[in-house]
């Protein structure tokens, strides 16, 4: 146990992690050269196109230190904000971190929220300062930083690049000599910490665990803690680049395991694995059911890819366990999901997947968040609504309680007004700034959640000329005063375009709604009223005009009535059209609700 290392690396997007990741492996002789590629450890090409890590991975390395064997395994972590509890999984896996912070860019919002979650764990903390090498790197400044965040000493910062493999060494030795040996009693019961699971077409989930307590051997019968599920360890082994089987995995150590389980929501990311016949005492703290916190709508565009989206959404769902969805019909857009997300990067990544790995071609209907209502009748029975439509009538509705969250947002100090006058725009309350250096402010609100899934983050970009960072934590349920808007076409309630908001807004919104799709909805043969409304209250029209025929072409001078008489028949005609006529709403309409300020 004393030559093992297990650490994990955190960073903001982009900082560099995978690539540094990347020279690890190769400096302990992991990888062969023919192995080699960028973003090893990234295997979507998702991940590779964006330059983000979604899904975490973990990796073992052999390296000889000072004529000692050392086993050094390297828990990866997804840096986005959505995939926050896998984070804190991986992290209480570790006895240590690297935090790598980019010497071009400082310290950004997502560093600073893994880096508490790292010392909650009470992770020994190695501060590297990577991508020195680029011109317009700022070593100087930014060691400071560190060393204001952290406390540390500014000698015990490394300078490397992941580029050119510059401070590898230094790593691997401040790896070894900072980070401690793992801890655990070997002839105890055996405990161990499940942090990730993947899905393997042929041979099931194959759970990635680390062993805290005792040890798991091939063959054991295993219990589930949080399932109460029984399995036999088919087999275990260590995570070098393919899998190594092997007999027994011991305290300390990370492995995989591989029990037959073909439904990826058996295996909980943060469970604990024992031993069926002598069990430990008690699971390890920390666990919770993953809950999501978007909600939105998926739609095949076609009603008769209904049977071949829902294939599709669970053999998405064997792959991501966080995905959760259930069958729901609208009057607009027939059979489809309501599906649920951890948040909105982690719906732009399942619907691009769809499109990618499914090939269907899907609308979503506005994102929205899971509230809170409660009735006159019974004022303690809490309604759960993640869709506008299963609001309770306003007459029967006592209050609305919606999730707010406490948001932390990082930028220069020239961009503090735009910041600021966005999130009071989006009914946030600034609850704290922090003035991190002479010109870097860290500014904490606390804010609907609901703002936030619309079109927050784009704006914030713009707003701040892509220098600002952003990350949020959810603080629970907040009574708020919101209105249901209904969009009326033709006299027609479009349940799909239907929305949850503030009253304050809804006046608002509602008319931009109504201006955006008047410009989408193509014209006809007759007037299409569009309208917006609360209730049976009508708070804003556009109106699409008809394509007139000029029937009035034939008469030539002569008597006024006689157009007349041509003119009342073409109305005539027009009325009893538009009571049967129905309104197709093109695809971009639905899309076009959600970037409602272009």
């Amino acid at each position: 146990m004393k030559n093992i290392r297990n650490f994990c690396i955190i960073a903001h997007i982009d900082h560099g992690k995978s690539t540094l990741a990347d020279r690890l492996l190769e400096y302990t002789g992991t990888i062969t050269d023919r192995e080699k590629q960028d973003q090893l450890l990234d295997d979507m090409d998702l991940e590779r196109e964006r330059g983000i890590t979604i899904k975490s991975h973990a990796i073992q390395m052999d390296y000889e230190y000072e004529g000692e064997q050392y086993t050094l395994n390297l828990i990866d972590t997804p840096g986005h904000v959505d995939f926050s509890y896998e984070v804190s999984r991986s992290i209480a896996a570790c006895e240590g971190a690297l935090l790598i912070v980019d010497a071009a860019q400082s310290i950004q919002a997502q560093t600073i929220s893994n880096l508490y979650l790292a010392l909650e764990n009470d992770l020994e903390i190695i501060p590297v300062l990577n991508k020195v090498d680029l011109p317009s790197a700022n070593p100087e400044e930014v060691t400071d930083d560190i060393v204001d965040l952290l406390g540390c000493d500014a000698s015990e910062v490394i300078p490397a690049s992941g580029k050119t493999g510059f401070g590898v060494e230094d790593i691997l030795k401040a790896i070894i000599e900072r980070v401690p040996a793992p801890k655990g009693n070997p002839e105890a019961p055996l405990q161990a910490l499940i942090f990730d699971s993947v899905y393997n077409s042929y041979r099931g989930v194959e759970t990635y665990f680390r062993v805290m307590n005792g040890e798991i051997r091939k063959g054991q019968r295993i219990q589930f803690m949080a399932t109460g599920n029984e399995y036999f360890a088919d087999e275990v082994g260590t995570l070098k680049l393919k899998q190594e089987p092997k007999q027994v995995i011991k305290t300390g150590d990370v492995g995989y395991l591989i029990t037959g389980i073909k439904a990826a929501s058996e295996v909980k990311v943060g469970d604990t694995i024992t031993d069926a016949k002598k069990p430990t005492d008690g699971a390890i703290e920390g666990f919770e059911d993953v809950k999501p916190m978007v909600f939105a709508g998926i739609y095949p565009v076609d009603t008769e890819d209904y049977e071949e989206l829902r294939n599709s959404m669970e053999k998405l769902q064997l792959n991501d366990a966080s995905l959760v969805f259930q069958p729901e019909s609208s009057a607009a857009l027939g059979f489809g999901f309501r599906c649920g997300f951890l948040g909105m990067l982690h719906l732009e990544i399942i619907q691009e997947r769809l499109e990618r790995e499914f090939d269907m071609t899907v609308i979503t209907t506005v994102p929205n968040v899971s509230y809170h209502a409660y009735t006159n009748k019974e004022p303690d029975e809490i309604i759960l609504v993640n869709n506008p439509s299963d609001l309770p009538d306003p007459s029967k509705l006592n209050r609305v309680e919606e999730p707010y969250i406490k948001a932390s947002i990082i930028t220069k100090a020239d961009f503090i007004g735009p910041v600021m006058s966005l999130c009071i725009e989006k009914r946030g309350q600034i609850t704290n700034q922090t003035y991190l250096t002479q010109d870097r402010v860290e500014l904490n609100f606390d804010m609907p959640l609901a703002e936030i899934v619309f079109d927050f983050y784009d704006r914030l970009k713009t707003v701040s000329k892509g220098y600002a960072s952003f990350d949020y934590a959810p603080i629970g349920m907040r009574t708020s005063k919101l209105v249901k808007v209904d969009v009326l076409l033709n006299g027609q309630n479009v349940d799909a375009l239907s929305a949850l908001l503030h009253a304050d807004n809804a006046y608002n919104i509602g008319k931009r709604m109504c201006e955006k799709l008047k410009e989408l909805i193509p014209r006809q043969q007759f007037d299409i009223p569009i309208q917006a409304a609360i209730g049976s209250k009508i708070i804003s029209r556009e109106t699409v005009k008809a394509l007139r025929k000029d029937v009035t072409a034939k008469c030539y001078g002569g008597d006024i009535s006689r157009k007349r008489k041509l003119l009342e028949k073409q109305k005539k005609g027009k009325k009893r059209m538009r009571q049967v006529g129905n309104v197709e709403i093109p695809q971009q309409a639905f899309m076009a609700v959600l970037k409602l300020n272009d």
